[in-house]
């Protein structure tokens, strides 16, 4: 029986309190997740351009190979890393999209770093003119969601303090990115969202059906697969490794998938490979446990 409902409640109210005291209240009437939607999950095999970084970052690999590549992986849809990218010139986005579009991949979204977290009003101000900049580019390339980053919390400031600068900056962003039907999810990774708890509190303040989780399920360090559910009901575009970052532990990926297919999650589970191997190799490896898990958990 499906109890994803309940448990996002629950998870949500509990994840607040901890984070910032009895005093926090979440409504459960948030427009966060999708009213009515179906329980069926749908886990479709994608790829992030950061799996190649060793081969992107300083060549020989460019964009144009990595979609090639996807292809011949047998992915889905894959995640456009746009450290790679040569510009953000509409015309050099547009060709990248009609040559995924000839091989039938389509793009399950674009990566961007952000510091959200500045005490300075100045620099969120070009955080989020930031935001605005790649939510365009995001649209030129055909995609319907951007990746962003939270930020580390400043010496001396407080979780409090950090949790309200990213929701002033990502507030006016998702409802920017709104006009373009573009969801920010923001992903779980050290700094201000190195915890469930202080994500789902930012979500709760942005308040934006266009505001969600790009969920790493590596990146947790403490009690990491209670996080990772926490999470899940939030989650719009989700990063798959085999070992935790922090402690290279591995990942029991079939427990991640199982708890995703419970939560009903529809989306992209996207390779984001960082292992010590060649990713020629390595690669391939981990898509090829991510191809195993979603057939074996997703009706799609």
């Amino acid at each position: 029986m499906n109890t994803s409902i309940p448990r996002r409640g629950f998870l949500w109210k509990a994840a607040a309190g901890v984070a910032l005291g009895a005093g926090s209240r979440v409504s459960a009437g948030s427009s966060h997740g999708a009213t009515g939607a179906s329980a069926q999950p749908r886990l479709f095999v994608g790829c992030c351009a950061y799996s190649y970084n060793k081969l992107l970052s300083k060549g020989p690999m460019t964009m144009e190979d990595f979609i090639l590549r996807a292809v011949e992986l047998g992915v889905y849809g894959v995640d456009i890393t746009t450290y790679y990218l040569k510009s953000s010139d509409p015309a050099y986005l547009v060709s990248l999209r009609h040559l995924a579009f000839k091989n039938g991949l389509p793009f399950s979204g674009a990566a961007i770093g952000t510091n959200m977290c500045q005490p300075d009003p100045a620099k969120r101000a070009q955080e989020l003119e930031k935001i605005k900049k790649w939510v365009d580019a995001t649209d030129w390339l055909g995609a319907s969601h951007l990746r962003v980053f939270g930020g580390e919390l400043p010496a001396g400031a407080t979780e409090e303090q950090g949790v309200q600068w990213v929701a002033e900056v990502m507030k006016p962003a998702c409802e920017y990115a709104a006009q373009k039907g573009i969801t920010l999810g923001i992903e779980d990774h050290h700094g201000i969202t190195s915890k469930a708890s202080t994500i789902l509190e930012i979500l709760r303040r942005v308040d934006s059906p266009y505001a969600g989780i790009n969920l790493d399920v590596s990146n947790f360090a403490e009690d990491p697969y209670a996080q990772i559910e926490a999470c899940i009901p939030y989650a719009t575009h989700t990063h798959i490794r085999d070992a935790f970052s922090e402690s290279g532990q591995p990942i029991d990926l079939d427990r991640v998938f199982q708890m995703f297919a419970r939560g009903g999650y529809k989306g992209y589970m996207s390779a984001e490979y960082e292992g010590a191997e060649d990713p020629t190799t390595g690669v391939p490896k981990l898509v090829s446990k991510i191809q195993v898990l979603c057939k074996k958990y997703s009706s799609a």
